[in-house]
């Protein structure tokens, strides 16, 4: 590992089109505020993450005018429709030199600070990335290594880090008592909430 603490920057996916939910999700109100401005919010409340980047596709424009993104930089990607690793390969770019990342959703409102600093514990040396799972079904955060991070032009389709983390030094750790994992795809999902 490298002398002091590690750089770890943070990658909040927001680029899709909520094709399932029938419009903009990111910005559905839920408890009178934009969905994606949880997020945003979690990641930006966990210091040892910066920096942290937005990643915005569909309806980006309104998106800008509507949430509140803080001291994040907000990133579009022009190929969102390419699917989850085209925005991915947005955010690392736009992190720059960094250790590792940790990625969130956009849509997963009830994600927590502790959930996203959980992740920070990893060495290195020997782990390539870390993933948070609930009931033993891998989720998000996912952590990112340098050397994982270096690999993502080999990403393609809507499947993000998944294929690479085949066969790699993964720590999995039980996250469901950090949060609730819970990701927005319809409207009736919003509802329940």
């Amino acid at each position: 590992m490298s002398s002091g603490a590690p750089v770890v920057g943070g990658i909040v996916l927001a680029a899709g089109g909520g094709s399932r939910f029938g419009g903009t999700k990111q910005l559905a109100e839920l408890r009178g505020r934009p969905l994606l401005s949880y997020a945003v919010e979690a990641i930006l409340s966990v210091p040892a993450v910066w920096p942290v980047v937005v990643v915005l596709g569909h309806d980006a424009q309104a998106i800008l005018r509507e949430v509140e993104f803080h001291d994040a930089t907000v990133v579009v990607c022009n190929s969102w429709q390419g699917g989850q690793s085209a925005s991915l390969r947005s955010g690392i770019e736009a992190l720059g030199d960094v250790d590792a990342a940790v990625v969130t959703l956009g849509d997963q409102p009830r994600i927590t600070p502790q959930v996203i600093a959980a992740t920070l514990d990893y060495d290195e040396d020997y782990h390539d990335a870390v993933r948070a799972t609930y009931g033993g079904a891998p989720g998000h955060p996912v952590l990112i290594g340098r050397r994982l991070l270096a690999r993502a032009g080999e990403l393609s389709g809507d499947v993000g880090f998944r294929d690479l983390l085949a066969g790699q030094r993964v720590r999995r750790f039980e996250a469901g008592h950090l949060c609730d994992p819970v990701d927005i795809d319809t409207r009736e999902e919003l509802a329940r909430l």
